[in-house]
């Protein structure tokens, strides 16, 4: 196997790893932004301190989540695209 046939496979094992990972932290924002909700909504009713530091500590976890989950997708890109110029130069 050529060695270009071998970083191809390599690359498509990490970009189904990183497929998985984005689809889990995608799950786990989808329940921070609940959380967060029931939060904001919380502290907005009752200006309770305590509620009102939790809504900021929830909110920081779904920025947080959101950070990952683009950071996941930007490696994910890159891969696809050293996949793509892989291709080509493999077909030539």
């Amino acid at each position: 196997m050529r060695r270009i046939e071998r970083k191809l496979f390599e690359i498509g094992d990490e970009i189904d790893a990183l497929i998985e990972a984005e689809r889990l932290a995608q799950e786990e924002l989808i329940y921070h932004q609940h959380l967060n909700d029931d939060a904001q909504r919380d502290a907005a009713v009752s200006g309770n301190p305590i509620d009102r530091a939790d809504a900021r500590e929830t909110a920081g976890d779904v920025e947080r989540f959101e950070r990952h989950v683009h950071q996941l997708q930007q490696r994910r890109s890159r891969l696809e695209t050293k996949r793509e110029k892989l291709l080509r130069r493999l077909g030539d």
